[in-house]
């Protein structure tokens, strides 16, 4: 048996997945709570602000300490909750119900900007992460097909990144509170569980017959007898 990074046990004789390496459809569940919860204050409250972000701190505290309980990793779980709070604050500065997203739409922008960016440096964010999942470095960059495969699966993120953007900027210049709401959890783990999906048939049939996978990169004999990067 392999344990993915949520500790999850998966047959050692059914490949891995992207989601059971990144384990990202979780975190996106997670990261949808608060923005639910403060869509439901703000109705509930008469479209009061301070109803809905009470309810969002009070849905992204709870969470974070039913994620230490479990064991999760403290930064993680920390960074999670500094993004509630960040949204928060904005809104209340604000005084705008809408804004709650901002940080959210802002953040998606540059997430964009900055896959896009990866693909066209040749170090794309799809291999920077699932080779530092795996402890690669970037031993997978000297394997060609599989630095390909990776540019061609960051392609499938970043499309998701502009989809949210072109998504919620009309909603948020409308002042669509309830609609920002539907649309955060909408385009979160039902998008992040579909992208993880798509991306791995992507980077998998980018790959020539008989490639070992993620895991075993295919190293020129020179290059794998370079010392390793630090």
């Amino acid at each position: 048996m392999r344990r993915t990074p949520d500790g999850a046990a998966t047959p050692a004789d059914r490949p891995e997945t992207l989601a059971d390496l990144l384990g990202g459809r979780r975190g996106a569940v997670d990261a949808s709570l608060p923005p639910v919860a403060f869509g439901i204050g703000w109705l509930l409250g008469g479209h009061s602000l301070s109803a809905g972000v009470g309810a969002a701190v009070l849905t992204g505290a709870a969470l974070a300490g039913w994620r230490l309980h479990r064991g999760d990793r403290p930064r993680s779980v920390l960074v999670g909750l500094l993004a509630v709070c960040v949204a928060a604050v904005v809104a209340v500065r604000t005084g705008r119900a809408e804004d709650f997203f901002l940080v959210q739409l802002l953040s998606n922008a540059a997430s964009t900007l900055a896959w896009v960016v990866s693909i066209v440096v040749r170090w794309p964010l799809l291999g920077v992460v699932v080779g530092a999942v795996l402890g690669q470095r970037t031993r997978w960059r000297r394997d060609r097909a599989l630095l390909r495969a990776y540019g061609r699966g960051s392609w499938v993120w970043a499309v998701s990144y502009v989809l949210r953007v072109a998504v919620f900027l009309p909603l948020w210049l409308g002042g669509q509170v309830v609609a920002l709401t539907v649309a955060r959890v909408a385009l979160s783990w039902p998008l992040v569980a579909a992208v993880l999906a798509v991306s791995w048939v992507v980077v998998r049939r980018s790959l020539p017959a008989g490639h070992p996978g993620l895991r075993h990169p295919v190293v020129p004999a020179a290059a794998a007898a370079e010392p390793a990067e630090k």
